[in-house]
């Protein structure tokens, strides 16, 4: 009898009592993973199945290992001995997977006489368990199954299965062991759980995922991962279908803990830590923000000093605006901790580290000198159990300081191969980045559940009509589509955006700048995070009072990314870095807040950057120039231009006549802020044309163009104060594009529920009974 991991013979010399089972692992990994459930599901029956030779029960029970599937070989062999045996059964009417095994051990096992009764009963147990609609399986193997229908549904230009595939990017098969993964019973949603039963239960489906290898998908082979950090931010993005408490949960663990853990520290921590981290053996904190900091990183007043004498390092918390607030996995399940801390050796402060701190026992008890205290109930992610920690001179071995950037020797010398104290700090941070970028697509996601929602509702949801008519669907409405449709193209545009930066920061190497990426994720995580709390407000109005209800989960949505505008960067500060990066390629001296040469910059001649505005430009009016992608393009880098111009002269007034650098940037921080909205607008526009461009199948860039066309448009009217302001374009131009704006909403109509069932979120994730695929009628 083969294992998996052996060459199997053909399958058709498989012994009769493994045959009979055959049906059913072929259906329990059809989808290229075992989910929990079917993994319990069936080895509690297999131990049950006393007609079976226990070898062949052994071997059998290693086909369900989820670490190691079928080869795709293999698998193939199953599947042709299965549509043999399909086609040669002797009747012609509905049959069972249980009935097809029962047919195969019969007449194409090893000679053995027909299965008795009990044995037949149990297949049927077994089917009937994992809730499989065996009949069409069968017929489906038989080649019975319907082909698909032609046509296209709603008048959208191309299949959803082509928009899919573009959304979906090259980690697909991932994508899709995921959806697979949360359609299973044991990840179903329980409104009904308290606080610590949430807690436990968003635990116990963490567990679950590092058992798919889910969770070290970022870390080294070695390690148990994959080495690649793309395939995890897709896993954070396709997982926040699902219960965002388990992202969050998912992302402290994995990304955050297990992230500093690769990222800031050496060889020896990967090898003691990384593969414990990974399968969630060992879960842990990361012990950044405090009460009195916030986003000021830099200047957070945990200590960490370096005693020569017993080569230990004493972490201190040394009052109780020190204390680390927030923490996720701190309250209850966390046993280590990457504390961040002002490093002390010998008598000089070397600025911000990072250091693993332990801060429970195997039992769950806090280590001595360690207090840890519950954040309690939050407006959201209540399954995550945020908490603060006091640490009273805490001591641990010099070997805990992650030493990626700098290390202490055991006499106390400091070492480091990036002099600059400031430059160190920024290095230590940018290594961190990947969180923001998650955060960015974790709320895309939150953004299209809420836009299925909504979408669906709209085209079932009917509200008055023509006089002795039927009502309409109230997408039919331009008010409603105007609410749903430019939103729907903005997240599109955002996905391409944010999968763009995902591409670019996996391609970094170890030792490549972050610099650029940095910024771009600044300005993505802020852009995206606040277009999510817009979608899920309209959405919420759309739906009336449906959208109220609990059950249709907007509300949660709303309640659990509300968090998102400020955490991993509050979205006003991060902004506010992006425009200062704008104005100098001096960006971290900037950051610092040193004297900046601003005469150099702005002394210039900026007026050449702009193009001339021509007036036959500031008045056209015709279709071809508004929907044009050269006009749009123009548009958004002439007002990212305009305000870096503008900002740069009225900081350089201040500073010439005699106001500190500091105090002149508060003058202007409005200002500041406006130029990187302006430039995240930009940014997300060019990622998006270019996707389009690259695009080669005709249908679909159609669309993707139309989208793109919507986003570009609306985003222009939504600021043609500003461009009316800057005479870039005239009354008449603004007046025209509105009607544009609304010819490209109905234009899209017909296509939002292709363009929504795109995501392809599964409804057991949606968990919402007004946005179910198979309603017609809505209460």
């Amino acid at each position: 009898m083969p294992t998996s991991t052996e060459t199997a013979p053909n399958a058709a010399d498989y012994p009769a009592d493994v045959l009979a089972v055959l049906p059913l692992l072929y259906v329990a990994w059809a989808d290229g993973v075992i989910t929990p459930a079917e993994h319990t599901t069936l080895r509690k029956r297999l131990q049950a199945f006393d007609w079976m030779d226990p070898e062949h029960r052994d071997a059998v029970q290693q086909w369900l290992d989820p670490e190691h599937p079928p080869t795709p070989t293999e698998y193939q062999r199953w599947r042709r001995r299965l549509q043999k045996a399909a086609t040669d059964l002797p009747v012609t009417g509905r049959t069972s997977l249980a009935a097809l095994g029962a047919e195969m051990a019969a007449l194409g096992g090893d000679g053995a006489p027909g299965m008795p009764d009990d044995a037949q009963q149990a297949l049927r147990e077994v089917e009937a368990a994992l809730g499989i609609a065996g009949d069409e399986i069968v017929d489906e193997l038989r080649g019975e199954r319907p082909a698909p229908s032609d046509e296209v549904p709603c008048g959208i230009p191309c299949q959803v299965e082509q928009l899919q595939r573009y959304l979906d990017g090259e980690h697909a098969e991932l994508r899709d062991q995921i959806r697979a993964l949360l359609t299973d019973p044991v990840f179903r949603y329980d409104p009904s759980l308290g606080t610590e039963a949430k807690r436990e239960r968003v635990l116990y489906w963490c567990r679950l995922l590092a058992d798919q290898g889910l969770g070290a998908l970022a870390f080294p082979k070695k390690h148990g991962g994959t080495g690649d950090i793309s395939k995890f931010i897709t896993a954070f993005e396709t997982l926040s279908y699902h219960d965002l408490s388990l992202v969050i949960k998912f992302g402290v663990q994995f990304g955050l803990f297990g992230g500093s853990v690769h990222q800031l520290g050496s060889a020896r921590h990967h090898e003691k830590y990384l593969e414990d981290i990974g399968t969630l053996e060992l879960p842990g904190c990361f012990a950044m923000s405090e009460l009195g900091h916030g986003s000021n990183v830099r200047d957070l007043e945990t200590t960490a000093h370096y005693d020569t004498e017993t080569e230990e390092f004493v972490i201190n918390t040394p009052h109780n605006g020190a204390r680390k607030e927030w923490i996720g996995n701190a309250a209850r399940h966390g046993r280590v901790a990457t504390v961040f801390a002002q490093l002390h050796t010998n008598g000089e402060d070397y600025g911000v580290h990072a250091f693993i701190v332990p801060i429970r026992d195997d039992a769950g008890t806090p280590k001595p000198r360690v207090r840890i205290e519950d954040c309690g109930r939050k407006m959201g992610l209540n399954g995550v159990d945020n908490g603060r920690l006091w640490f009273d001179h805490v001591r641990i071995p010099r070997e805990n300081l992650l030493n990626r950037y700098a290390d202490v020797h055991a006499d106390g010398t400091y070492e480091s191969d990036i002099p600059s104290a400031g430059r160190r700090f920024f290095t230590m941070l940018s290594t961190l980045v990947g969180g923001r970028i998650s955060v960015a697509r974790s709320a895309c996601s939150a953004a299209k559940s809420g836009l299925t929602i909504a979408v669906r509702y709209g085209n079932r949801r009917r509200q008055f009509g023509p006089q002795d008519e039927p009502e309409v669907p109230i997408l039919d409405y331009r008010t409603h589509q105007r609410r749903l449709l430019p939103r729907l193209a903005k997240t599109y545009a955002i996905h391409a955006a944010l999968a763009h930066l995902t591409n670019e920061f996996a391609a970094r190497g170890p030792n490549d700048s972050l610099e650029d990426i940095e910024a771009e994720a600044n300005a993505l995580k802020a852009y995206s995070t606040w277009h999510t709390t817009d979608v899920l407000q309209t959405a919420r109005e759309a739906c009336g009072g449906q959208g109220y209800l609990a059950e249709n989960r907007i509300a949660a949505l709303k309640a659990d990314t509300d968090v998102y505008t400020t955490f991993e960067g509050d979205n006003t500060v991060l902004l506010l870095q992006v425009a200062k990066g704008l104005l100098s390629d001096f960006q971290r001296e900037f950051r610092d807040m040193n004297v900046f040469n601003m005469v150099q910059f702005v002394a210039s001649d900026l007026g050449t950057r702009l193009k001339e505005k021509n007036p036959l430009i500031r008045r056209n009016t015709d279709r071809e120039h508004l929907r044009d992608p050269e006009f749009h393009g123009n548009a958004f880098r002439y007002r990212s231009e305009a305000l870096l111009q503008s900002v740069a002269r009225r900081l350089k007034k201040r500073i010439d006549d005699g106001m500190d650098t500091y105090d002149a940037f508060i003058e202007v921080q409005d200002h500041l802020v406006t130029l990187a909205k302006a430039k995240s607008e930009q940014l997300v526009f060019d990622h998006f044309h270019a996707s389009i461009q690259d695009t080669e199948d005709d249908d679909l860039r159609g669309v993707l163009r139309t989208l793109c066309t919507l986003f570009a448009l609306e985003a222009i009217e939504s600021d043609r104060g500003w461009f009316l302001e800057q005479n870039y374009i005239e009354g008449s131009k603004a007046k025209a594009i509105r009607h544009e704006v609304n010819a490209l909403c109905k234009e899209v109509r017909p296509m939002a529920e292709p363009l929504v069932d795109a995501f392809a979120i599964p409804n057991a994730c949606l968990h919402a009974p007004i946005a179910q695929k198979q309603q017609t009628e809505t209460a």
